[in-house]
């Protein structure tokens, strides 16, 4: 993660319209993939959210993602550009495109990592947001859902990721009190967020154009504002603006980390990375076997 800067805090309380911009980053890339936000560094900010990646590329690199696990956490997969493919036994199959989205809540242990492949689009952009649970659902059941763009609801210019805004309700099973809209503003057009009671963090990500926030703020930023319960006002600079929004009542609990789980604790997490070791056998035997299906997309 490359260094995030703190904005000066000068002028803050001249002005209730202003909702300052506190950091800001530009994240780290790895290839197709630039980590913007980690539970070990801004994660602890904007928690419930505790990760963020923006990818972008060829769509052919999807092919290259590995089997991998998690626990404590639920990953929220939103396409910003081009189409991806998605094959589960459970929900079948179907296109994921501009809006669309992949949840899935990985709770107690989960293998996955091939349940999404190349669509009819060259290019594929997107976001890939990991959510920390509370502890009724950490070390629950899985639960997954493939939602194309036709199903999910919008309101103005955003469509309704996560949550409930302006009285309208996203398909997503996620927990309740956060909300995460991926919205498009035309040049020039300006559109103002109003947090749900109690969200007291906010970030937003661009992935095309730039917005006035009043700061400006780059495609391939990622910003938090300060806490607290203003509205932000954005205005989409000289082209079409791209990027997602989050909101959220603060997630009450230590973030308790593995290398691929988020816990609220010790006990939980050990019970997480117990579980994913466990599966993690099974999925190497089932491989093992003379004629395994061609493609695995979740193990649990």
């Amino acid at each position: 993660m490359m260094p995030f800067q703190q904005q000066p805090q000068i002028g803050i309380r001249d002005t209730a319209a202003h909702r300052a911009i506190r950091y800001r980053t530009t994240g780290s890339g790895h290839g197709a993939i630039v980590r913007l936000m980690s539970p070990s560094d801004l994660g602890h900010l904007v928690k419930p959210f505790v990760f963020l990646d923006l990818f972008e590329g060829e769509s052919s690199f999807i092919n290259g993602m590995p089997m991998h696990p998690h626990s404590g956490i639920a990953t929220v997969t939103v396409i910003t550009e081009g189409n991806l493919r998605f094959e589960d036994a459970e929900s079948g199959t179907g296109m994921i495109d501009y809006g669309g989205v992949e949840w899935m809540r990985a709770g107690g242990g989960v293998w996955h990592g091939k349940e999404m492949s190349v669509g009819t689009s060259r290019r594929i952009q997107g976001f890939q947001l990991w959510v920390a649970l509370p502890p009724a659902l950490e070390n629950a059941t899985v639960d997954s859902q493939y939602l194309e763009s036709s199903v999910m609801p919008q309101v103005g210019p955003a469509r309704v990721i996560l949550g409930s805004y302006l009285g309208v309700q996203s398909p997503v099973r996620a927990p309740a009190g956060m909300n995460y809209l991926l919205v498009t503003l035309p040049a020039g057009e300006s559109w103002s967020y109003v947090p749900p009671e109690g969200h007291e963090s906010l970030w937003l990500s661009v992935s095309r154009g730039s917005l006035c926030a009043p700061e400006r703020v780059l495609a391939g930023e990622m910003v938090i504002f300060e806490p607290g319960s203003g509205t932000v006002t954005l205005k989409a600079m000289h082209n079409d603006t791209v990027f997602v929004i989050g909101s959220a009542q603060p997630h009450p609990y230590d973030l308790a980390l593995g290398n691929y789980s988020v816990h609220t604790n010790p006990q939980a997490l050990r019970a997480g990375e117990a579980k994913i070791a466990e599966i993690g056998a099974r999925l190497r035997d089932y491989l093992k076997k003379p004629n395994p299906s061609a493609s695995v997309p979740v193990f649990k």
